[in-house]
């Protein structure tokens, strides 16, 4: 894991998109997540080193890698049985590879980010657990909010 600690540029970047962006259709937080979506970006790319390019499929681009970043939101330091989760909506994206971000807070002040790892597109969904909204996960006892594939990160690659 990884731990990229949040400037004010990149809280003021992910502002302006996050403002641009509005609500978007099948949110999960009801368009909250998003100014913590583009500071997860902003934060992977910190790691992988490519180009931001926010389509619906993917995030970043490096080489032929299409990344998508999948970004939660935390107030503790994340634990390998924690779950990295992937909305089901969400599996027709054409990216190739998924990372993981968790992003602390404390109030409305975003801390650092921790870049868990990623995992291939393909190999994501091979290991996932598919859950149903509303159903409890067992592992962590979270009622699911959406229908969403996860794996835990200590299953994820490192980068």
């Amino acid at each position: 894991m990884i731990e990229v600690f949040i400037t004010e540029e990149m809280l003021q970047k992910a502002k302006e998109k996050a403002i641009e962006m509005g609500r978007i259709n099948n949110s999960i937080c009801s368009g909250e997540g998003n100014l913590a979506g583009f500071i997860g970006e902003q934060a992977a790319n910190e790691v992988i080193k490519g180009k931001i390019n926010n389509t619906y499929d993917y995030d970043i681009t490096k080489d032929l890698d299409l990344w998508d970043v999948k970004t939660k939101r935390c107030t503790t330091k994340p634990w390998p049985n924690y779950e990295c989760s992937v909305a089901a909506f969400n599996t027709r994206q054409q990216c190739t590879k998924y990372v993981f971000v968790r992003l602390l807070h404390q109030g409305d002040t975003y801390i650092k980010a921790y870049i868990l790892g990623w995992l291939e597109r393909e190999e994501y969904y091979n290991k996932a657990k598919f859950l149903k909204k509303g159903d409890i996960d067992l592992d962590n006892n979270f009622t699911v909010r959406a229908d969403c594939y996860n794996v835990r990160i200590s299953d994820l690659i490192k980068f």
